[in-house]
């Protein structure tokens, strides 16, 4: 299932860049607006003022802030992640051991593996859970970058906030660190099909997608591409440690 919200997510970001609506304000209705998209734009707003209406700095400094406050629950999501996979070899010989698709065989499958994972203290979604919670927020940050409309009347180095980077800097940029961000994310034993075909893939559209969206959500995708390269890189480097760990207790038990 986490290897199907990672290659939806993304895909979201591009479409939902793609149908852009109205600025967002004090007056805008519902509970999406009033309760997510509008508070982050007044984040955003509140920063940049705080940075002398440096906008662009704005979009950085809160992009990061963003990614900090969310890593604890990347952190629990790899931590299921690693549970899960232990388990893997077990989960295997009970599939062996119910080969067959009846009712009553896939029945008393679900039941050993709920057993085994109460034997170990697991939740089968907990990897999940942690991911529902990152996309509301994650949504509405990038749905208030888009609709403030203070941010698209302000420029950043070279750029107009508003408008396409007319030296497709930031597209080319966003789309090389989204590979890197893709590759850095993916363990030695990721080696679906799926997560090889997006780690090409994904940088394409975020190269076409950045050609035309306002170079705000092109800066915004860098910086968290970039953030999220060494996130990757370093929960790797800790997936790496905690392995070592576990075998070690193994081999003293």
């Amino acid at each position: 299932m986490k290897k199907k919200l990672a290659l939806f997510i993304p895909a979201l970001f591009l479409l939902a860049g793609c149908s852009i609506k109205e600025p967002i304000t004090a007056d805008s209705t519902g509970i999406w607006n009033e309760y997510f998209v509008y508070p982050m734009s007044q984040l955003l707003t509140h920063v940049a003022h705080w940075l002398g209406n440096e906008y662009g700095l704005s979009i950085i400094l809160v992009t990061i802030l963003i990614r900090l406050i969310l890593l604890p629950l990347i952190i629990r999501q790899q931590r299921s992640t690693m549970a899960m996979q232990a388990l893997r070899p077990e989960m295997e010989k009970l599939r062996e051991k119910y080969p067959s698709k009846d009712a009553q065989s896939q029945q008393k499958l679900q039941q050993e593996m709920m057993q085994l994972y109460q034997k170990h203290s697991i939740n089968p979604i907990g990897g999940c859970l942690p991911i529902f919670i990152q996309m509301p927020i994650i949504m509405a940050f990038y749905y208030a970058i888009a609709r403030t409309q203070e941010i698209a009347d302000h420029s950043f180095l070279w750029v107009s906030l508003g408008a396409p980077d007319p030296y497709f800097i930031f597209p080319i940029v966003a789309a090389c660190t989204t590979f890197l961000q893709v590759k850095a994310g993916m363990t030695t034993d990721e080696v679906l099909p799926q997560m090889k075909i997006m780690m090409y893939i994904m940088p394409v559209f975020v190269l076409i997608a950045g050609l035309s969206l306002p170079s705000a959500l092109a800066l915004y995708w860098v910086i968290g591409n970039v953030f999220g390269t060494f996130q990757g890189l370093y929960l790797k480097k800790r997936m790496t440690i905690l392995k070592a760990k576990d075998a070690e207790k193994k081999n003293n038990a």
